[in-house]
């Protein structure tokens, strides 16, 4: 396996157990973990990185997307529409969808993730139209090299039944869960530096059974793999949860053996004291995802409260049709200005935004050897220049999200080099991007 040596960095931000920042030092890479890290270290055979002008930090972490939708950004009708809205106006859209639409989609949305400095990042797809399946997700995710938590989503309440989704987008329950087990056995790696680990998602309460969700739940226990879903994303869910279960999302949750540290719900954007209470107790994860919570209106998640109760918290870019982008550095950014937005300037400092991008992500998705770098811990790690314009004259290299730029330089994931001088290094980007486009055109046109 390769062997690199990071060299002369302007600073590293370790996000390790003692948020160590270090000036001028060096890190080596070696079987897929961090080796060493400090000052003047010895080339050793290494191939040699040269990180002058450079901020090093930790992989960033994406807790939640639905890649399928780099397919479908910007639609009329869906542009400025509340949640069910939206969902209404994508969902015979995206029942055109095949396996074709599935693995370019998700090559496009990876490629952009990687762009933007992410290492690791999850994927929720919940809609399997015309022979697709997670298969066409996992080969894309290993085709561009980066690490991947997909989950098996699932629809299973159709509009004839009182859903929103066409029947058309559902499965029968049996189904859904016998795929899961299968994905399970096929591609789920339990162990310290995996590749690739399998998560049970249904879709959200508004769209599957109790019984779905309380089964997915046993599974999940079952296998030792993670449960996902959408949670109090807006007022709209909340409205449903009290009018169709008679309580709120989080006592719902609850009650079907959706809290604890194996479960992270997407959103959460309107958790009461209460829930959020629960939430810290259980060790029960939340994916943040302002820019699409701004995009639908749905509100700002408190962030801050969740934190201050030592709710486990991490960034999510949710769906290119529900954020239009892909960029995690910009999406912690922007979870940084909206709790100021929300509670003053002091709310949140830009280091502790940054801690939730890299090690809060990945202690959300039970990877303690990812996100933060340390001897051990597995060298997934991004190189940021600081050199260009958008740092020019700032003070602080580690306040990036103040003042820095928006793409990687360069991006190792388990010690392999993904992105080379701002490309991908393992991908055709243009020959992806065309044929995008070309599909995206074919959608549009009704075909």
């Amino acid at each position: 396996m390769a062997h690199w040596l990071i060299r002369g960095a302007d600073l590293i931000v370790t996000m390790d157990d003692d948020r160590r920042e270090l000036a001028g030092a060096d890190i080596r890479l070696r079987g897929g973990v961090v080796a060493e890290i400090g000052d003047g270290l010895s080339p050793g055979g290494a191939e040699i990185v040269e990180a002058r002008g450079c901020l090093v930090t930790p992989g960033l972490v994406n807790t939640h997307h639905h890649l399928y939708q780099s397919l479908t950004r910007a639609v009329p009708g869906a542009q400025d529409a509340l949640l069910f809205g939206w969902l209404k106006t994508l969902y015979p859209i995206w029942a055109r969808f095949g396996p074709e639409e599935m693995h370019l989609s998700a090559l496009t949305g990876l490629a952009e993730l990687a762009l933007s400095g992410c290492t690791l990042t999850s994927d929720h797809l919940y809609i399997y139209p015309n022979g697709a399946r997670l298969d066409d997700t996992i080969a894309a995710a290993a085709e561009i090299g980066l690490r991947f938590h997909p989950t098996r989503g699932a629809m299973s309440i159709g509009e004839s039944a009182g859903g929103l989704p066409p029947d058309t987008l559902v499965e029968r329950e049996a189904d859904i869960l016998k795929d899961a087990i299968r994905l399970v056995d096929a591609f789920h790696d339990p162990a310290e530096g995996a590749m690739v680990r399998v998560g049970v998602a249904p879709c959200s309460p508004f769209s599957v059974s109790r019984d779905l969700m309380r089964d997915a739940a046993l599974l999940a226990c079952d296998k030792g793999v993670m449960l996902h879903t959408h949670l109090a994303e807006n007022d709209e869910d909340i409205a449903y949860s009290e009018a169709h279960f008679g309580c709120r999302p989080g006592q719902y949750a609850e009650d079907l053996g959706w809290t604890g540290p194996d479960v992270w719900h997407a959103h959460c954007v309107k958790l009461d004291a209460a829930e959020i209470g629960l939430f810290s107790r259980t060790g029960t994860g939340v994916a943040h995802c302002p820019c699409s919570n701004c995009r639908l209106g749905s509100g700002i998640a408190p962030v801050r409260a969740m934190r201050d109760a030592g709710v486990r918290v991490g960034l999510g870019v949710d769906g290119s049709a529900s954020n239009d982008a892909g960029n995690l550095i910009a999406e912690a950014r922007q979870a940084l200005l909206l709790q100021r937005v929300a509670r003053g300037a002091d709310a949140m400092s830009a280091r502790e935004a940054l801690e939730i991008a890299t090690r809060g992500g990945a202690d959300v998705l039970g990877r303690p050897d990812c996100g933060r770098l340390a001897v051990g811990k597995r060298a997934d790690l991004a190189l940021w220049d600081m050199s260009g314009i958008e740092a020019a004259g700032s003070w602080d290299r580690a306040a990036i999200l103040l003042a820095g730029p928006g793409r990687v330089r360069d991006l190792f994931v388990d010690g392999r080099q993904v992105v080379r001088g701002g490309h991908l290094a393992t991908l055709d980007l243009p020959r992806v991007i065309e044929a995008q486009t070309r599909l995206a055109r074919r959608l549009a046109e009704g075909h």
